[in-house]
C-alpha cells in the first residue's frame, strides 16, 4: 500500500529535486528540503520521451525538475536535468563535492601503498579530497600518532574515529554537512558502518571481514545518496579493491601534494620532466612516496601506449558477445547493419508516448 503524500494545498509544478537512486529506466528523487508543504519527499520518476530522445539520463547526484506528480502513488516524470558542476564515471554520481577515502588502522591494516594508490585516485578526480581513519580503538596512541604524523608528510590531515566506539563521528558529521561526499575505501574498512553510524535510519548491510583474506567482502551493490539529519548527502559506493591509475605521466605529478610543493617553489630543467632520471629534477629525491609515484609513473606510461593502440582495434573490429574468450569480427557498415527489436520497440513506446496513445 502506497503512503498517502497527498500535500494538504496545490503545489505549484515542475518541482526541484536531487537524484538519489537509479535502477533500470526509474529514478527515485528527493524533492528539495526548503519546498513548502513536500519537502524531502521521495517521487519515484521515469524520464520524458524528449530527454531519451536527446540522450539525457539521470544519474546519481542529478539535480532534475519533476512534473505531472501523482501524489497518491508518489510518482512522476523528470523534465529536465540541469548541468552537473561535476561527474565521477566510476562510480556514477553528479555534482560530488568531495571524495572521502576511508581506512581502517588495523583490521584490516593500513597499507602505504593501497592508500597511496586510492589518493591518487581520488586527486586524479578534481574533486577535494579527505581522509578518515577508523578503528582508533584498535591501535594505542603512539601508533595513531606515527600515522598522522606520517601522512602530514604526505600532504594531508586525517580525521581519526572509531565507529565502535563513536570517537570523532559527530565531528566528521558536521565536516561533512551540507555537500555530497563520496566515500571510497578498501572493502572492510567500516564505510558502510560509519554510514550507518552518520544516518542512523540508512540501515546499510555490513559484512565481517575475513580472517583468512584480513579483508571485508564487498555490501555495497549499487550506488545510492543517503541524507544525514544536517543535510549532507553520501554516496555509499561499490567497493573495490584496486584502484586503477588511469592517467598519463604528464598528469600523474599533479597528483602527488608533495610534488606539486616541490614544483611551486623550484622549476625542472626540461618542461616534459618525468621526475624520474633526468638531470636537475627537484622532484626526486628522499621522500617516502617516491617509491610509489615511481611504480605509478610505470603503470601510467603501459596505460597510455594502451589507450593510444586500442582505438585502431576498435575501429575495425568488434567483439562477440556470448564467448568464453575474447573474440573479434568485422563491423559492419551503418547502412546495413540491422535495428534490434528492443531498439525498435523503445522508439514505438516513445512515439505512441508523444501521440498520448496506447
Amino acid at each position: 500500500m502506497h503512503q498517502n503524500l497527498t500535500p494538504t494545498h496545490p503545489i505549484s509544478t515542475p518541482l526541484v529535486g536531487t537524484v538519489i537512486a537509479v535502477q533500470a529506466n526509474f529514478c527515485q528523487v528527493q524533492i528539495d528540503p526548503e519546498t513548502e508543504a513536500v519537502g524531502g519527499k521521495l517521487i519515484l520518476c521515469t524520464r520524458r520521451a524528449r530527454l531519451q530522445k536527446i540522450g539525457v539520463s539521470a544519474i546519481v547526484g542529478d539535480r532534475v525538475t519533476i512534473d505531472e506528480v501523482d501524489w497518491q502513488s508518489a510518482k512522476g516524470v523528470v523534465t529536465d536535468v540541469f548541468p552537473r558542476h561535476s561527474l565521477l564515471d566510476r562510480p556514477p554520481v553528479a555534482n560530488a563535492d568531495r571524495i572521502l577515502l576511508v581506512f581502517a588502522l588495523a583490521e584490516p591494516a593500513l597499507d602505504s601503498f593501497l592508500l597511496s594508490k586510492f589518493l591518487v585516485k581520488a586527486e586524479s578526480t578534481g574533486l577535494q579530497v579527505s581522509l578518515c581513519l577508523n578503528k582508533s580503538d584498535l591501535v594505542t596512541d603512539m601508533q595513531r600518532q606515527e600515522w598522522c604524523d606520517r601522512l602530514s608528510n604526505w600532504g594531508y590531515q586525517p580525521i581519526v574515529i572509531s565507529v565502535e566506539t563513536g570517537v570523532g563521528v559527530k565531528e566528521l558529521q558536521i565536516e561533512l554537512d551540507r555537500q555530497i561526499t563520496v566515500f571510497a575505501g578498501h572493502s572492510g574498512v567500516g564505510k558502510s558502518s560509519l554510514t550507518n553510524a552518520l544516518i542512523p535510519d540508512s540501515n546499510i548491510r555490513v559484512a565481517r571481514v575475513s580472517g583468512k583474506l584480513s579483508r571485508g567482502r564487498h555490501t555495497t551493490r549499487h550506488v545510492q545518496l543517503f541524507t544525514m539529519p544536517t543535510g549532507g548527502l553520501i554516496a555509499d559506493t561499490p567497493g573495490f579493491n584496486q584502484p586503477d591509475i588511469a592517467c598519463t605521466p604528464t598528469e600523474l605529478p599533479r597528483y602527488f601534494p608533495e610534488i606539486r610543493q616541490r614544483l611551486a617553489i623550484a622549476h625542472c630543467q626540461f618542461s616534459d620532466c618525468t621526475h624520474r632520471d633526468e638531470p636537475n629534477c627537484v622532484v626526486r629525491g628522499d621522500w617516502e612516496r617516491y617509491a610509489h609515484y615511481l611504480d605509478f609513473l610505470a603503470d601510467s606510461i603501459a596505460w597510455e601506449q594502451q589507450l593510444q593502440s586500442q582505438p585502431k582495434l576498435e575501429s575495425s573490429l568488434k567483439q562477440k558477445s556470448g564467448s568464453g574468450k575474447k573474440q573479434y569480427e568485422p563491423k559492419l557498415d551503418s547502412k546495413y547493419r540491422q535495428i534490434s527489436r528492443h531498439t525498435l520497440i523503445q522508439s514505438l513506446d516513445e512515439l505512441a508516448e508523444e501521440l498520448d496513445v496506447d
